[in-house]
């Protein structure tokens, strides 16, 4: 009953105490549920409207579900993107005065998909592969700070476009755990075993619902996993050596991890006695420096590639004006007034729940770009702008909060002989409409 709830939050909203609490959520009615897609767990999830937001709710024993509330928010302030926690709900009885399970709410993170979500039909290698690159890149910003996942897979895991790629958000923290004193190899190869294990699994399901396109090898894409990490972790983290005139290649060494976007907390820099040889170790603490410098320069916060494009796209702008000298911050906001923003208010209104802005913008960009590579000739943007809206935009589901079948049936393959519309990545996104 309500007066025996327990509620554990930074913020309460009051609309929680609203949500049918008393009632097993197997049992949820359609007013209380909204259905999106999701991926497969080991509990009952379902997803609920709460003051005007989408959540999401997991069935688990109090215990776990404390448990993970406080990792998600150790991972929130560690800068790692997880899902946002919301609250924890105990103290929860039916009717007739018998304990229901505790629940763990989260925030349904917007213009986000899960994997099985992003294939209705078929599956191409290439998509595949940035979804694991994706991963990978997750799960060594997750180890970076001494998370131990413990079930990593495709799974547990979110993902939004970012200029072409994808961005991963770990979904599912419950059998993770922090260590403050960093990770040992053991439990770093140990995560790693388990995400290619996971993942050649998950493709493999695919494969058994007729939606792998011929030819694609599940685990030569989770192998992909294993290589993507090895390198991303050796880039941020191996030591280098080098000839003490060769003072330069620190400065590339720090540029090189900016361009992976990384910034670098503290290096360590040790000579020979002799000191004709110099070796460098650089500390990574945080990912997202071309998100920083973007939010510092336009109050704009994206993913990492969208960022990446966009001060592209800034410095194209300033390099063409004539201004290279003049104040960054002032050009920055002139561009965004001037160039950004336009574009995101030509979007029909109707229309803006597809994409983020930011990936509409790298998109226009993107049709420009083929465009005038088509005609030989640069197409004013105006023209490239209707092309896309009516060409490209109007053709794609709503990302923002996608609305699908009802969660229980998203493993289901869909019969391909509905196969129509497909973009580039092997969607039919009307399935999804």
């Amino acid at each position: 009953m309500t007066e025996a709830l327990n509620i554990t939050a930074s913020a309460v909203d009051p609309g929680l105490l609203a949500l049918p609490w008393s009632t097993p959520l197997a049992e949820w009615s359609s007013r209380d549920i909204v259905y999106l897609p999701k991926g497969i767990s080991r509990h009952l999830v379902r997803f609920a409207n709460l003051s005007g937001r989408v959540v999401a709710i997991k069935e688990t024993t109090h215990e776990m579900a404390r448990r993970e509330y406080d990792l998600l928010g150790n991972l929130t302030r560690l800068d790692v993107p997880c899902v946002e926690r919301v609250a924890v709900v105990a103290g929860r009885t039916d009717a007739s005065g018998d304990p229901l399970p505790a629940a763990l709410v989260t925030a349904h993170l917007k213009f986000s998909l899960p994997y099985r979500a992003l294939f209705t039909q078929v599956l191409r290698p290439d998509t595949a592969g940035r979804l694991v690159d994706a991963l990978a890149v997750l799960l060594v910003r997750l180890h970076n700070v001494g998370f131990f996942w413990g079930d990593v897979s495709l799974s547990n895991t979110l993902f939004r476009r970012d200029a072409g790629a994808f961005a991963a958000y770990l979904v599912d923290a419950e059998t993770g755990e922090l260590h403050e004193g960093g990770l040992t190899r053991g439990q770093r190869e140990h995560d790693l075993d388990l995400a290619h294990t996971n993942i050649a699994g998950e493709i493999l399901d695919l494969q058994a619902g007729g939606r792998l396109e011929g030819g694609t090898d599940a685990v030569t894409i989770a192998d992909g996993i294993v290589s993507s990490y090895r390198s991303l972790w050796a880039a941020l983290t191996d030591r280098e050596t080098f000839a003490a005139n060769e003072s330069w290649r620190i400065t590339e060494r720090v540029q090189r991890l900016n361009a992976l976007g990384f910034d670098i907390g503290e290096m360590s820099i040790q000579t020979t006695p002799d000191g004709t040889r110099v070796s460098i170790q650089p500390k990574v603490v945080d990912a997202g420096h071309h998100q920083r410098r973007l939010l510092r320069l336009t109050g704009l916060d994206v993913e990492e590639n969208q960022a990446r494009r966009l001060l592209n796209d800034l410095d194209e702008y300033r390099a063409r004006s004539g201004r290279l000298d003049e104040d960054e911050e002032m050009l920055a906001h002139e561009w965004l007034t001037r160039v950004f923003e336009p574009i995101v208010r030509a979007i029909p209104f109707e229309l803006r729940a597809k994409l983020e802005p930011a990936e509409v913008f790298h998109q226009v960009l993107e049709h420009r770009w083929y465009m005038s590579q088509a005609r030989g000739v640069s197409v004013p943007l105006a023209e490239v702008l209707t092309g896309y809206i009516d060409d490209v935009l109007r053709h794609r589901r709503d990302e923002a909060t996608i609305m699908g079948p009802a969660t229980e049936t998203m493993t289901l393959p869909i019969p391909l002989a509905e196969a129509s519309g497909d973009d580039a990545t092997g969607v039919d996104w009307r399935d999804l409409v």
